[in-house]
């Protein structure tokens, strides 16, 4: 039987310089790919900043690879 590891990035307008564009998003899954990592689901959703109320759009992208 296969095992996998998984791993959930939280990407924020701010770490990926601004507003989320498709190039930016394109370089953070291609980098991620060259590690052996494979997009298993990518979520839309508000991250709460760390100073103050509110929060901004963002991404919680989640990955998968297969352990050994």
């Amino acid at each position: 039987m296969a095992r996998f590891e998984y791993r959930v990035i939280q990407v924020r307008e701010s770490l990926i310089g601004g507003k989320l564009s498709a190039d930016k998003l394109e370089k953070l899954l291609n980098d991620e790919a060259s590690k052996g990592w494979q997009v298993k689901a990518i979520t839309s959703t508000e991250v709460k900043g760390r100073v103050g109320p509110g929060g901004v759009d963002g991404l919680l992208v989640t990955l998968e690879r297969p352990v050994g």
